[in-house]
């Protein structure tokens, strides 16, 4: 089949790869019909996040068809059209019984390349390096789902699949990143980050009962689409001399309630602070350009939330004694998409999230790597580039 696969830092080719196939009982085969870029993808492309092989295929954000199924699948069923969240889990362990699915104790079968970094493996995701347990990627024609009638979801008639491709990651992102924050009536969420995870989190607020979303970026477009999409405030942080000084001024002073990066580690931003990151980062002496993370940690209120949801790696001058000293509560994780599903789709088939605007840019698979440089330099307004195989 053909495929998108990783050659090297910065280095995307199309080619011909071997099939996917049922290795377990549990397993099904989706025909792939729409895949997407995500912002995380950049960390490894970019060489920043390590163990990619030459040949691995890329992709974790994508909906299909099944076509073949292992004997122990019961819910879902040749012909069926769904959704897979990123993160494969297993449904059985301790964790999955909790609902932390990104956490999952038995789909990650490389779990040394991770116990020295984090003391524990997290659950395998899709074409998303070694260290995240080397799963073949969806930016392909076929892909292989493990503990399929844990991790497939129906698609409701009338949900289109450009609205399902991306309750596939960014819209659980986002959404979880809305839940961690405990909104209740009245209260004011700043959201870092107009890209797909932070468009999705600033309607997620929205939904969660937020009364002001500030939504902070710097591209025109994308803080349009906060306007238009999610009813956001917009901040250009190119504008201001100071993103405190400015959200001070739009909160009477007191700052927002909940402030949630959407960005990671690969964050834009002004002033020597970002200088600084990016000569470290370039020297390898960090991963991470932690600008935005920084800026939520000193903008959110005393008493307030901060919702991470960027992709991190090794950060330098992380501010823990701000958080420490003014009484934060810190949430974070990859996105537990399973806990999330049945509450997404019922929001879709009622209209009342329909993420399909993300899809700015579409493409064949065949013109992949286009679509991710386009992607990753935001030309044209690209908010998402979508393969359809």
């Amino acid at each position: 089949m053909r495929a998108l696969y990783w050659n090297g830092v910065n280095d995307l080719r199309v080619g011909t790869v071997k099939d996917p196939e049922i290795v377990n009982p549990r397993d099904a085969i989706l025909k792939v019909r729409l895949s997407t870029t995500c912002g995380s993808d950049l960390h490894f492309i970019d060489g920043y996040i390590p163990t990619m092989k030459a040949g691995d295929v890329i992709g974790h954000e994508f909906m299909g068809e099944v076509v073949e199924v292992g004997p122990a699948v019961r819910r879902v069923k040749k012909g069926d059209r769904v959704v897979v969240p990123s993160f494969i889990a297993c449904g059985e362990c301790w964790y999955c019984q909790e609902k932390l699915f990104s956490l999952c104790d038995c789909t990650h079968p490389k779990p040394e390349l991770q116990e020295p970094l984090l003391g524990y493996p997290t659950a395998g995701i899709y074409g998303y390096t070694h260290a995240f347990g080397g799963y073949a990627g969806s930016h392909a024609e076929y892909i292989r789902v493990p503990h399929a009638d844990v991790d497939c979801f129906k698609v409701p008639e009338g949900v289109a699949d450009e609205t399902a491709l991306f309750l596939s990651d960014a819209a659980p992102t986002g959404y979880m990143g809305a839940d961690f924050c405990d909104i209740r009536p009245g209260d004011t969420v700043a959201v870092w980050g107009c890209g797909g995870v932070g468009l999705m989190a600033q309607q997620s607020a929205r939904l969660m009962g937020a009364e002001r979303v500030i939504a902070i970026d710097r591209f025109p477009e994308r803080l349009k689409m906060a306007r238009e999409h999610a009813g956001s405030e917009t901040l250009d942080y190119t504008q201001v001399h100071s993103v405190l000084e400015a959200l001070k001024e739009m909160t009477g002073g007191r700052g927002p309630d909940a402030c949630i990066d959407a960005v990671g580690m690969e964050a834009h931003g002004t002033g020597p602070q970002y200088a600084y990151d990016r000569v470290k980062q370039a020297l390898r002496l960090e991963t991470d350009r932690g600008q935005a993370l920084r800026e939520a940690v000193m903008a959110c209120r005393k008493g307030g939330t901060l919702s991470v949801l960027g992709v991190y790696g090794l950060i330098d001058k992380f501010p823990m004694g701000v958080i420490m000293n003014k009484g934060m509560t810190v949430r974070t994780a990859q996105q537990h998409g399973q806990a999330y599903m049945d509450q997404l789709l019922a929001h879709a088939a009622k209209g009342e999230l329909n993420p399909a605007y993300l899809a700015t840019h579409r493409f064949s698979l065949g013109d992949g790597p286009r679509g991710y440089d386009m992607f990753k330099h935001k030309t044209d307004g690209c908010v998402r580039a979508v393969f359809a195989p």
